[in-house]
């Protein structure tokens, strides 16, 4: 064994020995039925309270990545205030969905806007917008798809509606000193999806275009698509970095998926071959002539069922979506 080599074995039992065998976050406590996963040293992730909620802490205070479900609320501000007492500035939301928006209003609450719009920063809202509490961030189609624009009645109250809206397909922030992007991704899991991007903690908060718990829920009637959720997994593949093969090079991009376990980019990389998989012979099925309730019954997704089908319906659901989605005039 030549010397740089025995040095880098060294270097790789040193770390197992302090920092323990498990390189997959930082460790994982309990609160209140909630699972709080440290993911970096300053970076969370919550689980169990609907969807995952990403949580950023640092001297500006708290970012959260979705606010899971109306009645989680005041467990997640539990699982947060165990963590720091430092208010809550910003609440991104990645979709439209209850289970990642339904806590908007408590969290927001809960949280503080800073007026420094007279001082020039370009960081923090207008205190005097949402009475004080944290913004809530959320890209237009978001925002469209809660207040109901078209005249049908909102399923959200207005107090859990984004009070900042972007238009375009990225915004960028800076918070906690770390620089955040939130990125649109059009006709995905819907119309209204986005991923955000902290830079220097190097984690990805996917929300439902990545679920490890199940096969993609591709809503076709809001703007849903097979070939958008396609491109979306890409995207969310050449945003990450891969760890390298040995403990000492590091972990690569964490990536938080709208529901499951913390992931990395192999993870993304294995979901989105299994949507592409599943996609092209429900794709050869249709060129052969065969109707949706044959291919149901062909059971094109059956040797994936075991991981992402366990939900009651859930696989029928996604094959449905596929071929309507390959299916639909252009």
């Amino acid at each position: 064994m030549g010397s740089s080599t025995f040095a880098r074995c060294m270097w790789a039992a040193w770390i197992l020995i302090v920092f323990g065998a498990s390189t997959i976050a930082g460790g994982q406590q309990t609160s209140g039925g909630l699972d709080v996963v440290q993911v970096r040293p300053n970076f969370y992730m919550i689980a169990g309270a609907g969807g995952n909620i990403g949580v950023q802490i640092g001297v500006d205070g708290v970012v959260l990545v979705d606010a899971g479900t109306e009645g989680a609320s005041d467990r997640v501000l539990a699982a947060i205030r165990k963590l720091t007492e430092l208010p809550t500035r910003y609440i991104i939301n990645t979709g439209a969905e209850p289970d990642h928006v339904g806590g908007n209003s408590k969290l927001a609450k809960a949280g503080l806007t800073i007026f420094t719009n007279a001082l020039g920063n370009p960081n923090f809202t207008n205190a005097m917008t949402n009475g004080g509490g944290a913004s809530i961030l959320a890209h237009d189609s978001i925002l469209k798809r809660m207040s109901a624009p078209t005249g049908k009645t909102s399923a959200f109250p207005v107090e859990n509606w984004p009070t900042e809206a972007f238009y375009t397909n990225r915004k960028t922030l800076r918070m906690n000193d770390e620089g955040i992007e939130v990125l649109h991704l059009p006709a995905a899991h819907s119309d209204s999806d986005s991923f955000v991007f902290f830079r220097r903690s190097d984690v990805v908060a996917a929300g439902d275009i990545f679920d490890m718990t199940r096969f993609p829920v591709i809503d076709v009637a809001k703007g849903g698509s097979i070939q958008g959720e396609i491109d979306a997994l890409n995207r969310l593949i050449a945003l990450a970095i891969p760890s390298g093969p040995f403990i000492y090079e590091g972990i690569g991009t964490y990536v938080i998926p709208g529901h499951g376990r913390l992931c990395e980019q192999l993870d993304v990389v294995n979901y989105r071959d299994m949507v592409v998989i599943v996609r092209d012979v429900i794709a050869d099925m249709i060129k052969r002539g065969m109707t949706l309730d044959q291919i149901k019954e062909a059971s094109p997704a059956k040797p994936y069922e075991t991981e992402y089908g366990t939900e009651p319906g859930s696989t029928n659901a996604f094959v449905e979506a596929v071929y309507k989605s390959l299916t639909a005039k252009k």
